[in-house]
């Protein structure tokens, strides 16, 4: 029976660690040892909780409900992913690496309770929305952009607006501020932009290249 055990959480841990080497690939903050380890924890608590208190079953008034301890690991692990989403100049970050810890809980507790094959079907499907699916969203989805820029006037920062504009770039937050040097003034402006995934630091530069005057000095 132990090594039952101890094979449902080995496998358990490898197909997380399975997912965290992608997330590990891709330079995401919750990598394999995260993974590894909400997978093999899951397990561990499933296997306690349907194996762990069979000395006290059968006693007088005691009943057993072997998904108590498991339904708490449903709600825990939103602890750890809430600490991976980050709200950054308006924008939301991090909610693919929480959902995705959150899966690999949930592969973990079907280790625990035996169901390998779901839990590596599930583990193939997660490996496909994190990796088959990125090539799509690379080149069809949108992202958003922070770009700060200098101009000499607010008729260049208008120019520059417009051609954004008609090529389809949606522009969400703005903040532009006068800045005076010893040499003059000139204007500073932050946006986030809403653009295509692919090229899209090669098309910000090659729409605002006839811009004098007018440079990009940060994208994020």
């Amino acid at each position: 029976m132990t090594l039952s055990f101890i094979i449902r959480i080995s496998v358990a841990a490898l197909l997380g660690g399975i997912i965290g080497l992608d997330r590990e690939y891709r330079a995401k903050d919750a990598g394999f040892r995260t993974h590894f380890l909400v997978a093999l924890g899951s397990a561990l608590f499933m296997v306690v909780s349907q194996f762990g208190f069979g000395e006290v079953v059968g006693h007088v008034g005691i009943r057993l409900d072997p998904s108590r301890v498991a339904s708490q690991v449903v709600s825990g692990i939103g602890f750890i992913g809430a600490g991976t989403i980050i709200f950054q100049k308006h924008v939301l970050k991090g909610l693919t690496t929480a959902a995705g810890i959150w899966c690999t809980a949930a592969i973990g507790l079907a280790c625990g309770s035996g169901l390998f094959v779901l839990a590596s079907a599930a583990t193939f499907l997660a490996l496909l929305c994190l990796e088959a699916f990125n090539f799509f969203l690379h080149r069809f989805g949108a992202r958003t952009v922070s770009i700060t820029l200098t101009a000499p006037s607010k008729e260049n920062v208008g120019r520059v607006i417009d051609v954004l504009e008609r090529a389809n770039v949606k522009i969400g937050t703005y903040h532009m501020e006068r800045v005076t040097t010893a040499d003059g003034h000139h204007y500073t402006v932050q946006m986030d932009l809403r653009v295509r995934r692919e090229r899209y630091i090669a098309r910000l530069l090659e729409l605002m290249r006839d811009f004098d005057g007018v440079s990009i000095e940060n994208v994020e």
